[in-house]
């Protein structure tokens, strides 16, 4: 099966001009990025791509229910697309903030963001945004 995306230059792509990372489609497959950092956060933007939507052509479970009366599920992830999610890294340095892919300027190292072990993960919010933690305010018991 071929799709547009995979053989269109600068379609579906998560970088920024002069710092491109890496493609979504094909979703499959090697990713020609010497980057640790950028190489694991173009496959987890591929991870959400896939899981994000229905009725793709690969063995997986939606992360998202179908639409019914009274529940409206999110769009399907778009990279760069901060209205529809944002990433929150937890390993190896957990952030309080949360960002789109990519989350640096094009001349950013992220040498603060490298993992020895090569093992990176984030959180995938949508829709929310995410906040940080506040202090709690107990409203009250019925007992």
């Amino acid at each position: 099966m071929t799709w547009p995306e995979a053989l269109t230059p600068g379609m579906r792509e998560v970088g920024q001009n002069g710092d491109m990372w890496g493609n979504i489609y094909p979703r499959a497959g090697a990713i020609s990025q010497t980057h640790d950092y950028k190489a694991a956060a173009v496959i987890a933007q591929r991870a959400a791509d896939l899981v994000t939507r229905t009725g793709q052509p690969h063995i997986y479970t939606p992360l998202t229910a179908s639409s019914r009366a009274g529940y409206w599920p999110p769009s399907p992830v778009i990279e760069g697309d901060s209205d529809n999610h944002r990433w929150q890294m937890l390993t190896p340095k957990k952030s309080a903030a949360c960002s789109v892919f990519p989350d640096g300027s094009a001349t950013d190292t992220y040498a603060d963001k490298l993992a020895e072990d090569g093992a990176y993960t984030w959180t995938l919010w949508r829709p929310y945004k995410c906040c940080p933690r506040r202090g709690q305010t107990f409203l009250g018991s019925t007992g």
